[in-house]
């Protein structure tokens, strides 16, 4: 923590507590970040001392707050996101994310998804937590926080060892059968090795990976791959998550809704709760007259919401979190 003189001045104090926060990461060895893992994330101010006792002190009296994450924490890892301003899957591209009623109804649709997941895969399911996931479990260790419900389909919390996570939109890590009544899953890894034997001559010809571990690929290795089907019922497979114009499950749903109620204020990290099912979260919070507070590069739906507002980098605030 910075300490003043009271000989200071007050231009000298309000100048140092401007200044950027010290670059030390978990366990208290300096984060040296590569370029490739901050590629994704976008133009930011450097996080300042007062932001960081700001959200100290909202932290400080409340042991059961409930934190919202966004693909703002896992940009950091080196996963894309969708929305950030430069560098974001809609700014490098004018692809949009895969629709839930296409995936169902069309099997090109279906075929051109697995077969730039089957691509995108080792390296998505390779990629690291960084600091923001790590402090996020030591403060559940630490009982400063009751829970993490996730907008991420990585699972990079539960990597980091966070054990109280809610995947809201699911999970990249479980593939499942879609076919109504049949209640087939089978783990990511495995279905891998069954593509690699239906696949034996796919090449990595990727371009681009995208937010959800897909990558863009040429049409002719998509027109040639191939995808089995559900061995219980024959039904299409696709991965856990709730693709873009699906329903949050509602027994998810009411597991939220439990965590609110029980929490003693909401944290959003790294999300601009464009989606609804986020963004609902901190509607309900301050419904039941719950403090919320928000950390995110740039504007967020939630803004007008928030108690605390930070603009700032996630991880460059969270890693010196309660570190005096």
């Amino acid at each position: 923590m910075l300490k003043y003189s009271s000989a200071v001045s007050q231009s000298v104090l309000l100048n140092l507590r401007k200044q950027p926060l010290p670059a030390w990461g978990y366990a208290g060895s300096r984060v040296e970040y590569s370029s490739g893992s901050m590629k994704y994330v976008p133009v930011h101010e450097p996080a300042i001392e007062s932001d960081l006792r700001r959200l100290e002190k909202f932290l400080d009296d409340k042991p059961h707050i409930l934190v919202l994450t966004g693909a703002g924490i896992s940009t950091e890892s080196g996963i894309p996101d969708y929305r950030s301003e430069g560098v974001g899957l809609y700014a490098r591209s004018n692809h949009k994310p895969i629709q839930h009623g296409d995936f169902v109804k069309s099997e090109a649709v279906r075929k051109r998804y697995w077969a730039r997941n089957y691509v995108g895969w080792p390296r998505f399911s390779a990629i690291e937590p960084n600091v923001t996931h790590y402090t996020l479990a030591r403060l559940e260790r630490e009982q400063r926080i009751s829970g993490i419900v996730t907008q991420n389909v990585d699972k990079l919390h539960t990597k980091a060892g966070s054990k109280s996570v809610v995947e809201l939109h699911g999970s990249g890590y479980t593939v499942m059968c879609i076919a109504k009544g049949c209640d087939y899953t089978i783990p990511r890894h495995e279905f891998q090795r069954i593509l690699d034997q239906l696949n034996p001559h796919m090449e990595d010809k990727s371009t681009m990976m995208r937010p959800d571990g897909d990558v863009e690929l040429p049409q002719e290795y998509v027109d040639n791959f191939k995808i089995p089907e559900c061995p219980q019922c024959g039904g299409a497979l696709k991965p856990e998550i709730v693709f873009f114009g699906d329903n949050v499950p509602m027994p998810r749903i009411e597991r939220v809704v439990r965590m609110i109620i029980e929490s003693d204020g909401v944290l959003v990290l790294g999300s601009s709760l464009t989606v609804f099912s986020g963004y609902r979260i901190v509607l309900q919070a301050k419904e039941l007259g719950l403090p919320v507070a928000i950390v995110n590069i740039g504007a967020t739906r939630g803004d007008p919401k928030a108690d605390l507002k930070i603009s700032a980098r996630c991880g460059e605030l969270m890693q010196n979190l309660f570190k005096k």
